[in-house]
C-alpha cells in the first residue's frame, strides 16, 4: 500500500514516520519548504517534533501532484477548520473511489458539518471511501512507542480492515467501528469537556470536579450524538470516553492547557498567540453550541465554556451558573 499523508504537523508527522517505520511507502505534504529540507536532510521536524528522528525512508514534498502520484489511501491530519481546504487542495490529484482517512477532530465553524459531511462535501463526485480516526493518543506518546489504543470510524467494511491492518504496530492498535458519526463526534466534543476540565484544575478545585465534568461531559456528548444520528454505545468507547478521560486529565491536552490559563486570568487571544499548535476545542466550542441551539439540545457544559470563551463570562461564575442549574434526575 502507498500512503499520502497529508499535514506536517505533530499528528501528522507521527502517522507518517510510523506508517514509513512499517515499511509502507510513505509521502508527507508539507506547507513549508523549510520543513521539507528540514526533515529530508536531517530527518527530524524541530517545530512540532524536536528531537524526535523520523525514518530516513519517509519521502516529504510540498508538491500535491507527487504526493498524491499513485497513491489511493490519503490520511489528512490538519486543523479541522482547515480541512476543506486541504481537500479542495488535493482534488485535481485524487483518484476515483480514494480512501480518505481523516484525523482531523472537530467540527467545521461556518456550516457546522462534522468532517464526513465536509468530505462528502467537497470531494462527493469522487465516491470517496471514508474514514476517521479518533481516540486517546497524544502524538508525543505514540512516536515514542507508548501503547496507544485508537478507533476507526468506518462504514466501508473493506476499507476499514485495509486501513486497520495499514495502521496497527505492537504499540498502536486500531479498533474499527461502522459508526462513523458517532467516532467523529466523540473526537470533536471532548475537547471542550478538556477546556472545561482545565478551567476547574486552574480554579484550583480536585478530583471531585473533574470526575463530575467527565461524566456529565459524556452524557453531553452522546445527547447531541443521538440527536445527530450517532449511535450511544460508540461514546463509551476509545473515541468518546477513553479520548475523554485523556484530555481532561492529560498534562499534553492542549485544550486542558487553555482551560486552566483562562481560569488563571489570561485572555484567549493571548494563550493562541503562544500556542505552537492549535486547540480544536476553541472553535469547536462555538460549532457545537450553534449546533446545540439549531437542534433544540441542552448542552450545558459546552454553553459556560462558550461564555468564558466568547462572552467575557468569569470562569468561577460559569461554575456557579453549572452548580446552580435546576435540579433534575440524573
Amino acid at each position: 500500500m502507498k500512503i499520502a499523508v497529508i499535514g506536517g504537523g505533530s499528528w501528522g508527522t507521527t502517522l507518517a514516520d510510523m506508517l514509513a517505520k512499517k515499511g509502507l511507502e510513505t509521502r508527507l505534504w508539507v506547507r513549508e519548504q523549510k520543513v521539507m529540507h528540514e526533515i529530508r536532510t536531517l530527518h527530524e521536524n524541530t517545530w512540532y517534533l524536536p528531537g524526535r528522528p523520523l525514518a530516513p525512508n519517509l519521502d516529504v514534498s510540498t508538491d500535491p501532484a507527487h504526493v498524491a502520484d499513485g497513491v489511493r489511501h490519503f490520511l489528512f491530519a490538519v486543523p479541522c477548520q482547515f480541512i476543506r481546504h486541504a481537500y479542495a487542495r488535493f482534488l485535481k490529484y485524487l483518484p476515483k473511489n480514494p480512501a480518505i482517512i481523516c484525523a482531523s477532530k472537530g467540527i467545521e465553524l461556518d456550516t457546522l458539518m462534522p468532517m464526513s459531511d465536509v468530505c462528502e462535501d467537497v470531494l462527493g463526485a469522487l465516491k470517496p471511501r471514508f474514514a476517521m480516526l479518533s481516540g486517546p493518543s497524544f502524538a508525543f506518546e505514540v512516536i515514542n512507542g507508548i501503547p496507544t489504543a485508537v478507533a476507526l470510524g468506518c462504514a466501508h467494511k473493506k476499507t476499514g480492515k485495509e486501513v486497520q491492518e495499514a495502521l496497527s504496530s505492537p504499540a498502536f492498535r486500531v479498533y474499527t467501528n461502522p459508526d462513523v458519526r458517532g467516532v467523529e463526534l466523540g473526537g470533536a466534543i471532548k475537547n471542550i469537556i478538556a477546556i472545561a476540565s482545565g478551567v476547574a484544575d486552574g480554579l484550583g478545585f480536585g478530583s471531585n470536579a473533574r470526575s463530575a465534568l467527565i461524566t456529565r461531559g459524556l452524557h453531553e456528548m452522546s445527547r447531541l450524538g443521538k440527536a445527530m444520528g450517532a449511535d450511544t454505545e460508540t461514546f463509551m468507547g476509545l473515541s468518546g470516553l477513553g479520548d475523554l478521560v485523556l484530555t481532561c486529565t492529560g498534562d499534553l491536552s492542549r485544550n486542558r492547557q487553555v482551560g486552566m490559563r483562562l481560569a488563571k486570568g489570561q485572555k484567549l487571544l493571548d494563550i493562541l498567540g503562544e500556542m505552537k499548535m492549535v486547540a480544536e476545542g476553541v472553535k469547536t466550542t462555538e460549532a457545537v453550541h450553534a449546533l446545540g441551539q439549531k437542534l433544540g439540545v441542552e448542552l450545558p457544559i459546552t454553553e459556560q465554556v462558550h461564555a468564558v470563551l466568547y462572552r467575557n463570562q468569569e470562569p468561577a461564575a460559569a461554575v456557579h451558573a453549572l452548580m446552580t442549574r435546576t435540579l433534575k434526575d440524573e
